[in-house]
């Protein structure tokens, strides 16, 4: 047995908090919710708090906002496949995109549903993700401006999302001067510099961040409260909106060496033994959750004497140490989760998701 647990109310405060934080500075944003993998109730928590722009990186979650409430502006956060296009222009209001021809089809579909279609074209600042590299801008937007059925709502970047480059000043000052260039070539406005996420967030916060940047799209920070530069907790938010449990399904004082040849196991291992701990036993539980469901390095257990093992497909090995303490069969064992494992959790149909 193993089950997720959202805590709305300590979502609810990372809410607030960043909603504060962007009021006070005039800023526009919109919430991610492609971590919550279409649950269709955690998203209902989400859009109860107040989010009217919701961001997603799969179709068939915006459908699913669009359920709930069809007010909410929804946006396809990468560029779409031409083959997804016609659901795309019916559930999404605005999309990313980076390629002409895309766009092209997006301004037909568009018509044939009778839509505006909005889309935000995304630069390269580096990161080697998605993006129009900054030589072909110009080009580019010129070829946008002439498509039907098309508004440019905005310019943004990624960083962060595959390299690791992070955001600084003078990245998101050149994003903004492209935004201003862009403005005074054609004479069109753009609303939105969307070069904020959740890891631009510390830059906000030190009052760094250029001015022209008054678009975010925020989805680690408001379910974590991580600061992706120290990876420490914000003063002020929680980093416990979700709980993992999961039950101790075998409890046994075992060697801490294991007995016989040593060759790879099913994930392609080999074991490396601490010649210091030949002769010395522990407490080792075994918790019903696997590699199926998460992998063992994204979890961070309540109990800090606890040391992850190791896991093979469904079974994770827990080391209680040299007593089993309070321990037994049958009781739960709580886990914190990083960004990752709780998107494996949220995406596995063997765990159940409760709202407390």
């Amino acid at each position: 047995m193993a089950f997720l647990e959202l805590y709305k109310d300590r979502l609810k405060h990372n809410y607030q908090y960043l909603s504060r934080l962007f009021e006070d500075r005039d800023i526009e944003w919109g919430v991610v919710t492609k971590l919550l993998c279409g649950n269709k109730s955690y998203i209902r928590e989400v859009i109860n708090l107040g989010a009217r722009e919701i961001h997603d990186s799969r179709i068939s979650n915006l459908k699913v906002v669009k359920s709930i409430d069809k007010k909410v502006q929804t946006v396809y956060i990468k560029p779409p496949a031409k083959r997804s296009i016609p659901n795309l222009i019916k559930y999404a209001d605005v999309s990313f995109n980076t390629s002409y021809s895309t766009i092209k089809l997006l301004s037909e579909e568009a018509g044939r549903q009778n839509k505006k279609h909005k889309v935000i074209i995304m630069i390269e600042m580096g990161d080697l993700r998605e993006g129009v590299l900054g030589e072909n801008v110009i080009d580019f937007y010129e070829r946008i401006f002439e498509l039907p059925n098309i508004e440019v709502t905005g310019i943004g970047t990624n960083l962060n999302c595959l390299h690791g480059v992070m955001p600084s000043q003078d990245k998101l000052i050149q994003l903004s001067l492209y935004k201003q260039l862009i403005e005074a070539k054609f004479n069109r406005q753009i609303p939105w510099v969307s070069g904020g996420t959740s890891v631009t967030i510390p830059l906000l916060l030190k009052k760094m961040r250029p001015m022209g940047i008054n678009h975010f799209r925020v989805g680690e920070i408001l379910y974590f409260g991580l600061n992706l530069f120290t990876m420490k907790t914000v003063k002020g938010m929680r980093d416990d909106v979700f709980k993992l449990y999961t039950e101790i399904i075998e409890l046994y004082e075992k060697p801490k060496v294991p007995m016989g040849e040593l060759a790879e196991n099913p994930s392609g291992e080999v074991m490396v033994i601490n010649e210091d701990d030949y002769g010395k036993t522990s407490y080792r539980a075994i918790i019903d959750i696997g590699l199926l469901d998460i992998s063992p390095e994204y979890l961070i257990p309540d109990d800090p004497k606890i040391e992850i093992s190791g896991a093979s497909s469904d079974m994770l090995v827990i080391d209680l140490g040299k007593t089993r303490r309070n321990y037994k069969v049958g009781d739960l064992v709580s886990f914190k989760l990083r960004y990752m494992g709780a998107l494996s959790i949220l995406n596995s149909d063997y765990i159940d998701k409760k709202i407390i």
